[in-house]
């Protein structure tokens, strides 16, 4: 953001009477959000986009069996960690966010919604938001959205995720956001946006509670690329799957996960790679070879780590058969 507008935007605060509220310090997230829970599984999600570089670690703050909250407009981070800290702590959606907004002096320009693990909603938007401006809050979701192009943003959003309701949480998520972009979006354009998913219970393990975690930093159709990459999450979640089918010595089940991956990104060598090995340590290596034949093909370092794979066991092949894959 420009020292000029870093300038106007404080003035702005200072004729106003909000002067004290705004930090040069503070991010930046003029955007459009959403915050939901699925009835069904319980997983709670926050999907953003904004015209701010790196969205996703300002706007999504999400506990898995706690709740998720998404803090806009001008931030004020703690909004996240404490927020969920209060859900915690037994509070509800609505109690949380009325206990962060009476101590906090900024909060006519925040723009903030919390949803907790029982599905209630809460959200917040300051009469300093630049408009458009507005949140709509619907049944276990909320919407919002600040210095939108048009005021039909939250509206679109709603709608489409009300009408996606039976698809998986994250892709009503991405089918919300694509309606806000549809509708106008943000009024400076798109840069950046973020697709967070937690389960409805926490594993006790922290760092494996986010079951989806995707982000795009810096992308002229941040979006597309979100899309994308979820996506590509999918297709490997079929490849782990394939793993585990393997390890119980259920090939049939292992090649129907290998081949739903490589149906949804054929041209990925390290699905075909890995999807080959399989079957060649499962005494399918005729198999094998006529999909290692190609990846080697493309790019002749998969080979090289062919010859790497044995000494770990992760090729378990006889040696006469690892000739005839290395001579491919």
């Amino acid at each position: 953001m420009s020292r000029r507008f870093l300038s106007m935007i404080f003035l702005f605060f200072y004729l106003t009477g909000h002067a004290q509220t705004f930090k040069t310090d503070e991010p930046f997230a003029h955007t459009f959000s959403i915050v939901a829970r699925d009835s069904i599984t319980g997983e709670m999600a926050v999907g953003v986009q904004s015209h701010w570089f790196n969205v996703g670690t300002s706007v999504p703050w999400l506990e898995a069996g706690v709740g998720a909250v998404a803090t806009q407009s001008f931030i004020d981070k703690s909004y996240g960690l404490k927020g969920l800290a209060l859900l915690k702590q037994g509070l509800t959606a609505k109690q949380a966010l009325d206990s962060l907004l009476s101590i906090d002096p900024g909060r006519d320009v925040r723009q903030v919604a919390i949803v907790d693990n029982k599905g209630n909603i809460a959200a917040h938007t300051g009469k300093g938001c630049i408009q458009y401006a507005s949140h709509i809050t619907g049944n276990g979701f909320s919407v919002q959205s600040n210095m939108m192009l048009g005021n039909q943003v939250c509206q679109a959003m709603s709608k489409a995720f009300i009408n996606t309701a039976g698809n998986p949480l994250p892709e009503r998520i991405l089918a919300a956001l694509d309606a806000a972009q549809k509708a106008g979006g943000d009024i400076r354009g798109r840069q950046s946006a973020a697709l967070i998913v937690v389960p409805a219970q926490s594993t006790g393990k922290p760092w494996n509670d986010r079951t989806t975690d995707v982000r795009v930093d810096d992308n002229a159709y941040p979006l597309v690329e979100l899309r994308r990459l979820y996506r590509l999450q999918v297709a490997y979640e079929h490849m782990n799957s394939g793993d585990l089918a393997t390890e119980k010595n259920d090939m049939k089940k292992a090649m129907e996960e290998y081949g739903a991956a490589m149906k949804m990104f054929p041209d990925n060598l390290e699905m075909q790679y890995w999807t080959g090995i399989t079957l060649a340590n499962n005494k399918q290596v005729e198999k094998a070879m006529s999909i290692l034949k190609k990846v080697f093909a493309k790019d002749k370092n998969w080979k090289e780590l062919t010859r790497r794979l044995p000494a770990v066991n992760l090729l378990t092949v006889s040696p006469a058969d690892l000739n005839r894959i290395l001579a491919l």
